[in-house]
């Protein structure tokens, strides 16, 4: 079998048995067989899911990061290896992610001797919940490390292609929730109730006015109400709506201006008509804020290494390898998956194609990483 179609069938593999945030169990255990049938060796960290390995020697520590886990979908993708857990799918490619490490994993074992240093391999549970990085990182599996890179594939651009950007990359992710409490009322008789489905409906086109109004034009911003929920049945004006939605920011500054602007309109509108509402705010994950300098080593490695690469534009998605770059310098990755269907869309299909070439440039990246200075 070649290495490619190794890489392949692995991620196949992870495919068919997807499995959620924290409850990787069965993935953790592939990808330790994996590795430890190469040769590779775990470090004995407590984590309930997930797994760390080393390859190399000496003091300089470089850190390639895989998420594992997948998302509460079920798959239409039609593939010949669709997943095989009810509802279950892995629709963010993070088992592409994962083949890709696992690859330079095995290219990098095959090279250890001449390795300036170590290469650590964080296969990292929980990304989607935004949990996972915390607990590596409180497991220990940041020490001594000088660098971390880490990847997502990016369906909208083509297999070959390769895409960073400095600084600001991934969004601010905050989650707020609206509590309207008017007065219930007969529908025929509006007038002796407060309806709070017109007040939420008032609601949701303030705070509109937020990006266009409140924000500078230059800046990032979106306000999304994603779920309204009130009333259940026709003929009665319910007392209560909830309203749920999210916020997306690469400023810290706009990201509190906007969590600001969003309880004035609340408690201005409730005043107006009378009623109350409840405004609750949920701080997600924050920035992902690349290093200047790594971020352009890894766009010249990947010049060098034959991709077609290109200046990211801002995402407005969030990504728990924030967290890491918090704590340590290093640089998150656009790799080109050309699927018809985006991120978290149930007919996700990413070309496989692009999992060989990922895995020998990240092997690249890190062998020469340690090499920097």
């Amino acid at each position: 079998m070649t290495f490619g179609q190794q890489l392949i069938d692995w991620r196949r593999e992870l495919h068919q048995n997807p499995e959620l945030s924290g409850e990787e169990v069965a993935t953790t255990a592939r990808i330790r067989h994996w590795l430890e049938s190469a040769g590779i060796r775990l470090l004995p960290y407590s984590l309930a899911t997930g797994v760390v390995a080393e390859i190399g020697q000496g003091e300089k520590v470089i850190a390639l990061r895989a998420d594992i886990d997948a998302l509460p979908i079920q798959e239409t993708s039609g593939v010949a290896f669709s997943s095989h857990n009810e509802g279950v799918m892995h629709a963010c490619g993070h088992d592409v992610h994962s083949s890709v490490i696992l690859g330079a994993a095995l290219l990098l074992k095959a090279r250890e001797s001449q390795l300036a240093g170590r290469v650590r391999l964080l296969f990292q549970p929980a990304e989607e919940n935004f949990t996972g990085a915390k607990a590596l990182i409180k497991a220990g599996a940041l020490e001594n490390v000088t660098a971390i890179f880490g990847m997502h594939n990016e369906p909208g651009l083509p297999v070959g292609t390769f895409a960073t950007r400095g600084g600001a990359f991934y969004a601010n992710v905050d989650r707020f929730v609206l509590r309207v409490q008017g007065k219930g009322a007969h529908a025929a008789r509006p007038h002796q109730g407060n309806d709070a489905i017109v007040l939420a409906s008032q609601l949701v086109i303030a705070l509109q006015t937020i990006a266009s109004r409140n924000i500078d034009t230059l800046d990032s911003v979106v306000v999304s109400v994603t779920r309204i929920q009130g009333g259940n049945t026709w003929n009665v004006l319910p007392e209560h709506v909830e309203l749920e939605g999210t916020v997306r920011t690469h400023n810290a500054d706009v990201q509190r201006h906007v969590e600001k602007r969003i309880s004035e309109i609340a408690a201005g509108l409730a005043s107006a008509f009378g009623a109350h509402i409840e405004v609750e705010w949920f701080n997600g994950p924050i920035t992902l804020l690349n290093d200047e300098q790594w971020a352009a080593f890894a766009m010249q490695v990947a010049q060098d290494f034959g991709y077609q690469t290109q200046t990211s534009e801002l995402h407005m998605g969030g990504e728990d390898f924030a967290v890491y770059l918090q704590n340590i310098p290093g640089a998150f990755v656009s790799i080109g998956s050309a699927s018809a269907y985006g991120l978290h869309h149930s007919a996700f299909n990413p070309d496989e194609a692009l999992i060989e070439d990922a895995a020998r440039y990240f092997a690249t990246l890190a062998e020469q990483a340690l090499l920097v200075n």
